[in-house]
């Protein structure tokens, strides 16, 4: 069973950065796209952006475009979630998953989504 270990998580003011980190227990390459999604108390698990582990398309909900960027590190088996001009409504739990196999376009079909992280808590406030 794949795991998946997330870090990066954190308090921090609005405006701020913060970069969250996802270790896969097996190659990246094993696996068709990794994907970061959000969980803000009391609403729907969304969609953040995700990347395909071997060619690098990437793709970002509308709300985060400009202001996230994922990439992936083949070499240290990461996939990163960088995130900058964070404001009040990113405070979310962040959770990194993977599509095991292509199922089609990368998207944010929670159901094409095969393994899931424990999540990490990303908290924006002054």
């Amino acid at each position: 069973q794949l795991q998946l270990v997330e870090s990066g998580g954190d308090l921090v003011q609005p405006g701020g950065s913060l970069s969250l980190s996802c270790v896969p227990s097996e190659s990246i390459l094993d696996y068709y796209a990794i994907g970061w999604f959000r969980q803000a108390q009391g609403k729907e698990r969304e969609g953040v952006s995700c990347i395909s582990t071997r060619v690098g398309h990437t793709i970002y909900a509308d709300s985060m475009k400009g202001r996230f960027t994922i990439s992936k590190d083949n070499a240290k088996n990461t996939v990163t979630l960088q995130m900058s001009s964070l404001k009040p409504e990113d405070t979310a739990v962040y959770y990194c998953a993977v599509v095991g196999s292509y199922k089609g376009d990368l998207g944010f079909d929670i159901r094409e989504y095969d393994y899931w992280g424990q999540g990490t808590q990303v908290t924006v406030s002054s």
